[in-house]
């Protein structure tokens, strides 16, 4: 039985498209997730980013892996319906955490976040994944962008640093270029979002975002999960995030002393 937030055309959606909106996701977690992100952002870890170049207008603000130590990630993990709702469209009898994400584009910030998929940027691979996008502040122009479908290509998307836009897998003959789906006529999913709404994706669908040019901020927390097929698999390049000394092999599940499962069926 499906949770009381889904229909059967939201597991259709995220299995076709790659993509599907979750209404009212974090709908009661709002305001905590509000205090987790100022928390965040006056106590940065040393993964958080400033993804703007000098004489660029705003602030792009960006941190991940901090559930463990902020206490309001955690519970919005394990008492929002997050999880189980990551299990019914996963079609997942397990659910596995992976991390945390904060992007916040304060106003004024033209600099859109780039297209990319994140998967070939982790060191896992899998049918069964997922990331919920959800704002903490109504979403017109600035919303996430997803190409529907994108997560079937043959081939992945390659990677780049955002701030240099350079490369950093050698091998680009396994990867295609990074698309222009506006120009190219691809099909891209956007929705107006209220706080707590969701943007529910598999980690190979390509997506982005435009800048923030409102006179508002756009705080978003982003939340991704494993599914039962997920495995670690090797990059030729440093993954993001890294987590260092894991010591993981390639094919292993992810050792659930860091990455817990958060919920089962």
């Amino acid at each position: 039985m499906l949770h009381a937030l889904l229909t059967p055309e939201h597991v259709d959606s995220f299995q076709r498209d790659g993509v599907v909106l979750v209404r009212g996701l974090f709908k009661d977690h709002v305001d905590l997730l509000r205090s987790g992100i100022e928390r965040n952002m006056a106590q940065p870890s040393e993964y958080a980013a400033e993804n703007l170049k000098a004489g660029e207008g705003g602030r792009f603000f960006d941190d991940y892996c901090n559930w463990q130590r902020i206490s309001e990630f955690k519970e919005v993990i394990t008492t929002s319906p997050a999880a189980a709702v990551a299990a019914d469209l996963m079609q997942s009898a397990t659910v596995q955490m992976f991390h945390d994400h904060v992007l916040v584009k304060e106003p004024g910030t033209s600099k859109p976040t780039p297209w990319h998929q994140d998967g070939p940027y982790y060191f896992v691979e899998g049918r069964q994944t997922i990331s919920f996008w959800s704002p903490l502040d109504p979403v017109r122009e600035a919303s996430l962008r997803c190409v529907a479908g994108s997560h079937l290509w043959e081939k992945p998307v390659l990677p780049t640093r955002w701030l240099s836009e350079e490369n950093f897998y050698p091998d680009e003959d396994a990867y295609m270029p990074v698309p222009d789906p506006d120009a190219e006529g691809m099909k891209v999913l956007e929705w107006n979002m209220e706080p707590g709404d969701a943007v529910a994706f598999h980690y190979s669908t390509l997506h982005g975002a435009r800048g923030n040019e409102t006179a508002s901020r756009r705080r978003a927390f982003s939340l991704r999960l494993l599914g039962d097929d997920a495995r670690y698999v090797e990059r030729p390049g440093r993954t993001s995030p890294p987590f260092p000394g894991h010591g993981m092999k390639a094919g292993d599940r992810l050792r659930e002393d860091w990455f817990p499962v958060v919920y089962r069926r």
